[in-house]
């Protein structure tokens, strides 16, 4: 019993220990977060990775970099560029880049693994992004539009909003839909690494994992299958290196767990062809190699190992003790307050559809996972009319209760989710 209660004791303190050293970041990544969303004018992307735009590639690297979409959540945005425009080149490209990293990854990187880390996961995404973007147009062309496509207007909407509503969907949208979006997964990142801390020996990737390629390529091994997010890779790795796992494997399992999946490999086959699901995997695989490579070999060491001392009290300080402490308890509350808020909605809309409405099933397309199950429900109940939407991503279909409203605004709903409507199911 008492060893059990120990053990209970470290790892609360590593998850404790974790969560503050993050929470600040984070919660200035959700932010920025909401920040782009907000400001940044629809049809701009689209405009700007067409296949009539020589630089499309390059474009939607820098414009996948920031945003927070993890592998799975990429999938409906990247299938929907593709389907209303975008060619196999510049879809490849932002499909590799924007899982690696994020507004929010990139000062939670920061905050763990110190600047050198913060700086090279964006930059490694940018290079095999558009690396992986203009092989696939030289390699797998497009001549043609992609089968059933719906092209959507491609202008960049200059409709003068209100501040206050702009300022009312940075919050929504940075403090809900991203908590709503990536919270569990964090909370399962930050829970392995707590547990790893706890369980395996300091030594234990120094003298059980061979050094340079060959642990690089265990470690890359075990990443492609894996479903992490961005944000929820870094507790791990910054665990993994303090039990010894060298930073250059430690990138490795930065850039290629959140890029991959085996969701993400499935949809890139089915939809852009197996020539390009083998370059979107040699691209990240290759690349996160040689980057990893580069950094064991010819950066010195103590520029990734020095921030991550805080299991000995030792952090790199930007923030006091108190305000890290702070920052913790509010992204908390925050997770907290999202999920008893999305559970309390759930209920209540299950309880006023007993009476109301009619039941109608649609098929929507492009769903691959629970994140994709979220976010199409989550697009749907927001139309007046439509009390509750339940999807099942495994059939496509999607059970509304309420008042139907025109399939005009169905579609309208679907596409700007990143998904594509099917029509009524009879």
């Amino acid at each position: 019993m008492e060893i059990f209660t120990q053990f209970i004791y470290e790892f609360l303190q590593s998850f404790w220990v974790l969560t503050r050293e993050m929470a600040p970041w984070l919660l200035f990544g959700f932010l920025f977060a909401g920040v782009l969303k907000a400001w940044l004018p629809e049809g701009l992307i689209r405009k700007y990775l067409g296949k009539n735009n020589r630089f499309s590639v390059v474009n939607a690297a820098l414009f996948g970099i920031p945003l927070p979409l993890c592998s799975c959540g990429v999938i409906p945005a990247g299938m929907s560029l593709y389907k209303n425009g975008a060619d196999k080149g510049s879809t490849s490209s932002f499909l590799i880049s924007t899982p690696q990293t994020g507004v929010d990854s990139i000062f939670a990187t920061y905050s763990l693994l110190g600047l050198p880390f913060a700086v090279i996961r964006p930059v490694v995404a940018l290079i095999t992004g558009i690396t992986g973007g203009a092989i696939t147009r030289r390699w797998d062309p497009q001549n043609d539009s992609p089968p059933e496509a719906v092209l959507l207007d491609n202008r960049v909407t200059t409709t003068s909003i209100p501040l206050s509503n702009k300022l009312q969907e940075v919050f929504r949208y940075g403090f809900l839909e991203m908590i709503a979006s990536i919270g569990k997964w964090l909370l399962i990142g930050l829970a392995v690494a707590a547990l790893f801390a706890v369980l395996i020996p300091d030594d234990f990737f120094t003298h059980r994992i061979g050094q340079g390629l060959s642990g690089m390529l265990l470690i890359l091994l075990a990443s492609v299958p894996l479903y992490v997010c961005a944000t929820g890779s870094i507790p791990i790795a910054a665990v993994l290196m303090l039990k010894g796992l060298s930073p250059g494997a430690a990138l490795v399992f930065l850039m290629a767990g959140p890029a991959t999946n085996a969701a993400t490999i499935s949809v890139i086959a089915r939809q852009l062809g197996r020539k390009s699901l083998i370059i979107y995997l040699l691209s990240i695989s290759v690349g996160a190699l040689l980057a990893g490579l580069a950094i064991d070999f010819f950066l010195p060491p103590a520029w990734f190992f020095n921030p991550l001392q805080f299991h000995e009290g030792h952090t790199h300080q930007v923030f006091s003790g108190g305000f890290l402490n702070l920052s913790a308890a509010l992204l908390i509350m925050l997770m907290t307050y999202v999920f008893i808020h999305t559970r309390y909605q759930k209920i209540s809309k299950s309880n006023t559809t007993k009476n109301q409405g009619a039941i109608t099933k649609i098929r929507v397309r492009g769903m691959t996972c629970a994140h994709c199950k979220a976010m199409v429900e989550s697009a749907l109940s927001s139309i007046d009319g439509i009390a509750e939407a339940t999807a099942t991503p495994k059939s496509g279909e999607v059970i509304l209760k309420g008042n139907f409203p025109s399939e005009k605004k169905i579609l309208e709903v679907i596409q700007r989710a990143g998904y594509q409507y099917e029509g009524k199911i009879k």
